[in-house]
């Protein structure tokens, strides 16, 4: 007896894929807003103008959400464009240019996410390894970066120094610290953080 084949229908699914990014950007907007710890599936349920089953069936726990959304932030953060822009850099402040505006690509178009997993790492279950894996790829950029330019410029301090100072200068938190804490626009921040790593690094090479 031949066995039925299951019929699948592309408007179900389309809908299905729709309800599931809106749980997502919902559960993204209030996890910064609010923070993961004050968040229930119930809330995300109610932003998202669903049922707390169908947040279940669809995206899974609260936990599986967070998952979902750091994995996004690293698939959608241009690291590998912004590895690309260094490595065909000619000179040292070319690198450190192409390095500030990448990062600072990458977090103005994630700052919602990015607030959202800051927030998130106090009363996650395992804080540290989630930070590790929303940021290892931003972290081989900067070492990259620091690789090239001890290429291009063989400088006074360990690679590996220059690398923890690019850290400083255009990781996450220095972003963070001028824009959502203080107020700074986007350009004002990548002139100074350029500034300052220029003034640094190329007077130490």
């Amino acid at each position: 007896m031949p066995t039925k084949r299951r019929y699948v229908s592309p408007l179900r699914e389309q809908s299905a894929a729709e309800t599931r990014a809106q749980i997502l950007r919902s559960a993204t907007r209030l996890f910064a807003e609010r923070g993961y710890g004050r968040v229930t599936v119930a809330d995300i349920a109610t932003e998202a103008g669903v049922s707390a089953k169908a947040v279940f069936a669809s995206a899974g726990s609260k936990g599986d959400i967070l998952n979902e959304i750091v994995d996004t932030a690293v698939r959608a953060s241009g690291h590998e464009q912004a590895t690309h822009a260094v490595l065909a850099a000619q000179d040292p402040e070319s690198t450190l240019r192409a390095l500030a505006h990448g990062t600072r690509s990458g977090n103005e178009s994630l700052f919602t996410v990015h607030q959202a997993i800051h927030k998130a790492l106090p009363s996650h279950e395992d804080g540290d390894a989630l930070w590790e894996r929303a940021t290892a790829d931003y972290r081989t950029t900067l070492h990259t970066a620091a690789r090239r330019l001890h290429a291009l410029a063989p400088g006074s301090c360990p690679e590996e120094e220059t690398a923890d100072l690019l850290w400083f200068w255009f990781g996450p938190g220095s972003w963070r610290t001028l824009v959502a804490e203080n107020g700074w626009s986007w350009d004002r921040a990548e002139a100074f953080l350029l500034r300052t790593a220029v003034a640094t690094l190329l007077a130490r090479s």
